[in-house]
Order: structure tokens, then C-alpha cells, then sequence
């Protein structure tokens, strides 16, 4: 593909997953609630669901998304579930923690299913591959090469901005020392996660 093509595409996708929504409140919840150790199965989930929707609009598979759109409200209702799960855990999560130990960790399939789930079930994520990218993009003369140039400009971009997000959610972290601060800290992670919920369920 053009270079030109690829910075379009790469500035667009900077502009719209930048932007806080859903997917980025989640991951911000969780890596100040539990650090950043066990959050990278969340985030190669996000990843791997962004690759798909841009896969599905590349090779002209809109109409499965439509054909198969009861499969997705149910994607999307298990994520939102689920994240509401979350913040309800970090909401009572105990904050005498000593030594460094953190609470018990959900399992990485755990994590890698939630953020498929949140990813996937996200309209802003579909709609920026299945309608806003074919604006940006002539997907009929995309190759296989211009499909994988597109995934790797995509995942670039997504490693940037979450990678980013994730440190300065740890570094807030570092600075919550108290008890008192842990409890204020999960108690606005939780709120967080089910705001990010709640946004993906209403749309």
C-alpha cells in the first residue's frame, strides 16, 4: 500500500482509539486496581479483536457482522456482564495489602475472554472498521499485503496508545500507598469499570 495511505489510516485509528471509551476505562480500571502484571492477556485480546474487525471490513465481511448480529448483542451483553462483575470485586476489594501482595489475580483466560468481549462488543470499535475505514481506505484494491501493511500499522498505533495508558495507570498506582488511598482507588476503578460497562451497554 501507498505510505500515504497507511499514515491516513494510522492518524485516523490515533484519533478514535486515543479517545477514552469503554475498552481504554476498563484497562485503566484494572491496571489501578491490580497493577500492570496481569493486564497483557486483557490487552492482546483488545488487539487481537481490533485485527478481526479490521479483517472482517478488508476482506468485504460487513455482512457477517450484520448476518450474525445476534451473535455480537450477545458478545456485547457477556462483556458488559462481565465488566459489571469486575467493578463489583474492585468496589469490595480488601486494601490491607503487605509486602508488596497484590489480591488474587483473575486467570489469564479470564482476562484474554474480557477483553474479546469488550473489544468485540464495542459499536465504536465496529463502526470505525465497518463504516468510518471504507471512507478512509479503498478496501477493494487492498491486497493481501495491504492487509497485513494495515494490521501492523494497527497494531502499532494500538501498542503505542495502550502501552501508554498502561503506564501512567501504574504510575497513579505507585502513588496510593495508604489504605485509605487503595480503598478511594478501587472504589473510582470500580466506578470506572461499570461506567465503561454501562457506556457499552447503552449503545
Amino acid at each position: 500500500m501507498e505510505l500515504t495511505s497507511l499514515l491516513i489510516f494510522a492518524g485516523a485509528l490515533l484519533v478514535a482509539a486515543g479517545s477514552p471509551g469503554p475498552s481504554i476505562a476498563a484497562l485503566v480500571a484494572r491496571v489501578i486496581s491490580k497493577g500492570f502484571r496481569d493486564v497483557f492477556p486483557f490487552l492482546a485480546a483488545m488487539w487481537i479483536g481490533e485485527a478481526i474487525w479490521l479483517s472482517m471490513a478488508v476482506f468485504g465481511l460487513a455482512f457477517v457482522a450484520q448476518s450474525f448480529h445476534l451473535a455480537f448483542v450477545v458478545i456485547k451483553w457477556a462483556g458488559v456482564a462481565y465488566l459489571a462483575y469486575l467493578a463489583w470485586k474492585m468496589w469490595f476489594a480488601p486494601v490491607d495489602v503487605r509486602d508488596g501482595a497484590m489480591p488474587r489475580e483473575d486467570s489469564p483466560a479470564r482476562l484474554f475472554m474480557t477483553g474479546m468481549a469488550v473489544t468485540l462488543g464495542n459499536p465504536k470499535i465496529m463502526m470505525f472498521y465497518l463504516a468510518l475505514l471504507p471512507t478512509i481506505i479503498d478496501l477493494g484494491k487492498v491486497s493481501l499485503v495491504g492487509w497485513a501493511e494495515l494490521t501492523l500499522t494497527m497494531a502499532a498505533v494500538l501498542i503505542a496508545i495502550d502501552l501508554t495508558w498502561v503506564l501512567a495507570a501504574s504510575q497513579a498506582r505507585r502513588l496510593l500507598k495508604s489504605s485509605r488511598a487503595m480503598k478511594i482507588a478501587n472504589r473510582i476503578s470500580a466506578s470506572t469499570m461499570a461506567g465503561a460497562a454501562a457506556a457499552i451497554a447503552a449503545r
